[in-house]
């Protein structure tokens, strides 16, 4: 891997803007709706399909019992290949399989490739072909179109590096991890530097999650529903111990933060010391944690039921598989 972010092919090709991402997103609809694909294949927007696909991934690395890592590294591969090609040009579920099998490879725990479509064939049933090759002409395609840019940083290694100058609680990590996690569903990883994602998720963790907390007891009955990251599957993951809320409970973060006592502000002026002095760019962080909120409030009403069936009805239809 490369020694440093900011002499790295991620920084250099894949650090976008929204305008750019938008611009590319705006110009595969264009093309779609002129071939009259948009029309005979509708898909839901890119927000929803982002939750499906990764609900997809987890399920997936779950039964591959992968670390966190090479999932987000799958899940990066993913949103860049759809920059460059259209979904309705791709069979999704062949697709994702496939980055998960070449990140399992980048992060060095590497899959079989008979395996790996074994299992996604058990999820994804008749969208996976028996045919080994066609993941491999798949891993081929995958490549072209990342130019060989493979290589992620991620931002976990910037949260494990912080810990202790930062002084985090065990639940505040786990907290930051399960955000962080989350927001590999969002454009952040294509937007910002891993550092700046690392320093919003401890953000969300030390101040918004403990502040959601307090707003849940003041609720009548106490009866929201919480999880916990099992194992790096995120803040929708399921657990036993209640550490992070759940979307619906996530939404209502910025009316519940504002609820701080002084124990939280004396936290915050401490935090936010240790932000100036080591030059952290807040104005990234607080448009990180905006993207965040905004993903809690589309997967608070969010279901896969359209996603799963305009994905079936492309690939049916299109004949991908």
């Amino acid at each position: 891997m490369a020694a440093n972010f900011w002499t790295s092919t991620q920084r250099a090709h894949w650090q976008l803007t929204r305008e750019k991402i938008a611009d590319m997103r705006k110009a595969l609809d264009e093309e779609d709706t002129n071939r009259g694909l948009g029309l005979s294949y509708p898909l839901p927007d890119h927000k929803q399909l982002q939750l499906y696909f990764h609900s997809c991934l987890q399920r997936l690395a779950r039964r591959l019992q992968l670390r966190q890592q090479p999932l987000a590294t799958a899940e990066t591969y993913l949103k860049r290949f759809y920059l460059k090609v259209s979904i309705r040009d791709t069979n999704p579920y062949l697709m994702l399989s496939t980055c998960v099998y070449l990140a399992c490879k980048m992060e060095e725990c590497p899959q079989h490739i008979r395996g790996v479509v074994n299992e996604a064939r058990a999820l994804f049933q008749e969208f996976i072909p028996t045919d080994i090759a066609k993941l491999a002409e798949c891993e081929f395609h995958l490549i072209s179109e990342l130019n060989s840019y493979l290589i992620v940083h991620h931002p976990y290694r910037t949260l494990m590096e912080v810990q202790t100058p930062l002084k985090l609680s065990s639940d505040e990590i786990m907290a930051a991890l399960s955000f962080l996690n989350d927001s590999y569903i969002t454009d952040l990883i294509l937007l910002y530097p891993p550092h700046t994602i690392a320093f919003t998720a401890i953000f969300l963790a030390v101040f918004v999650r403990p502040a959601i907390h307090t707003q849940a007891n003041l609720n009548a009955s106490g009866s929201t529903a919480m999880t916990i990251s099992g194992g790096g599957a995120g803040a929708s993951g399921n657990g036993s111990n209640s550490i992070v809320p759940s979307p619906t409970t996530q939404s209502s973060a910025v009316s519940a933060a504002s609820t701080v006592g002084p124990q939280s502000s004396a936290r915050l002026s401490q935090m936010s010391d240790w932000f100036a002095e080591s030059g952290v760019e807040m104005e990234g962080i607080i448009e990180c944690t905006q993207e965040m909120i905004s993903l809690y409030d589309t997967w608070e009403t969010w279901t896969d039921k359209v996603c799963r069936e305009s994905v079936a009805r492309l690939i049916r239809g299109r004949q991908l598989s």
